[in-house]
């Protein structure tokens, strides 16, 4: 099927001809030939008669009356739950989905790390599919520069600082109330990565940072789970469907995270809405397939288009490298037929401790206590405590000092009178500094703010 799709394409080089690592949001080293932007063309929506000659004509069946289709709905619908016979109607007509495709992806689960631009977006498309269970992670909260672009959330979300797990969540529940949505506001780190992965059939990358990126494909690529790259920057992004045992993880082909972090954020080289969506729109589309059991229909290529000046660019996917210890493993796997879920997470465990991960939270420690993380282009530094913070007796003091403090369930939000902020996390132990690049300017600052004795796990050493 890969053969066939590269010629459909128009794609000339050969896998062992494909490209190596692929950095920036347009650029891809070695490529050989620019394919042909002109894809195939659909309508908006079909109706009526001629939406039952298109699916007919695909599906090599007779065509079937409009009045029957109620029937299919609502017999595909409750064998998953209940629900709106017609809620689903309009994609079941798609006839590669189908009331069989519909029922799978209701019975689907999917996890999208990150829920800003990207993952806000990949939420709702799958959540108004119908994919049966959505766990949601992010470690962020919703702030007025996230608006331009981040679809899920409003300027109550950042007046109240909302987490971006939670505030997405709760729009999710109003979008379709009959999936299950599963939030997490925390961070993915090599500790709980596997933990979050284990048990999805997809996970969606809604990221900002190469390291959790990275950390994603070797997790996924260790446990069997296909995983969806995205990135996207100023009016250029990417998109490619990674497939344990069949194409080459995201480490063969963009390197490691000091290589992939040499391009620009979208806090140096900013961002607009549109691109955001087009990559959103090619990674929802490739989940579809592969939820829905159109997985021969996966695209296998690396995409990269850019709007502003227009652009657009493929290459098929390499191969699995035998000498990479993540995909040539899990292509070993493939080819003997894998192992136990269980041994494949503790496996997976054993990968991301054995890859270096440097600027994942938690890695770099400043003392026993305390570790940091520079978040890049932000000016924002992570410290993680080996413990939870007494939230309510800090909000005191910072009360007391004069800080404008603003707080809910989640986090207590504290401004300085010099420019900074400090977000607390409630039961995690983390702390955002912003308006710090420095990790030991941050724990000073949050040592001072604070007033914490030693034994309570903040020192500098």
């Amino acid at each position: 099927m890969a053969d066939e799709s590269d010629r459909r394409r128009g794609v000339a080089e050969r896998a062992d001809d494909a490209p190596g690592p692929m950095n920036g949001a347009n650029r891809v080293d070695g490529a050989a030939d620019r394919t042909d932007a002109a894809g195939q063309k659909g309508t908006a929506e079909q109706t009526g008669a001629s939406a039952q000659t298109s699916a007919s004509a695909q599906t090599g069946m007779k065509p079937q009356r409009a009045t029957n289709l109620t029937g299919i709905l609502t017999e595909t619908l409750h064998s998953a739950g209940p629900a709106d016979p017609e809620r689903y109607s309009r994609q079941i007509r798609f006839a590669p989905i189908g009331p069989e495709g519909q029922r799978r992806l209701l019975e689907a689960s999917v996890l999208i790390v990150g829920a800003g631009a990207l993952g806000a977006s990949l939420a709702q498309h799958m959540a108004r599919a119908g994919v049966g269970r959505i766990r949601i992670v992010d470690r962020d909260f919703v702030e007025p520069s996230n608006l331009q672009r981040q679809t899920l959330f409003d300027e109550e979300d950042a007046r109240l600082a909302l987490p971006k797990a939670a505030a997405a969540a709760a729009k999710l529940r109003r979008i379709n109330s009959g999936v299950i949505i599963e939030e997490h506001v925390a961070d993915v780190t090599p500790a709980n990565a596997a933990a979050l992965a284990d048990g999805m059939r997809l996970v969606l990358d809604g990221t900002d940072n190469a390291g959790t990126r990275l950390l994603l494909s070797d997790v996924c690529f260790t446990l069997g789970i296909p995983f969806l790259y995205g990135g996207a920057v100023g009016a250029a992004g990417m998109s490619a469907a990674l497939v344990p045992g069949e194409t080459a993880c995201l480490r063969c082909l963009i390197g490691g995270e000091r290589e992939a972090e040499e391009a620009g954020t979208c806090e140096t080289e900013g961002v607009i809405s549109p691109i955001v969506e087009l990559v959103a729109a090619l990674q929802a589309a490739e989940a579809l397939k592969w939820l829905s059991g159109n997985r021969e229909a996966l695209r296998r290529t690396w995409v990269s288009a850019s709007l502003w000046p227009f652009e657009f660019r493929e290459w098929r996917l390499p191969a699995p490298r035998r000498e990479c210890p993540v995909c040539g493993r899990a292509r070993l796997a493939a080819e003997t037929g894998g192992m136990s879920r269980g041994a494949e997470t503790l496996q997976a465990k054993q990968v991301v401790a054995q890859t270096e991960h440097p600027s994942s939270p938690a890695n770099r420690p400043i003392d026993g206590a305390i570790r940091a993380a520079v978040l890049c282009g932000r000016d924002t530094v992570q410290l993680t405590l080996d413990h939870p913070l007494p939230l309510d007796r800090i909000e005191e003091r910072l009360a007391a000092d004069g800080c404008r403090i603003t707080r809910n369930p989640w986090l207590i939000r504290a401004d300085t009178g010099d420019g900074r902020r400090f977000v607390l996390f409630r039961g995690e132990g983390r702390v955002l500094v912003q308006g710090v690049s420095d990790a030991d300017e941050a724990v000073r600052g949050l040592i001072k703010l604070m007033n914490l004795p030693d034994e309570e796990g903040v020192a500098v050493r």
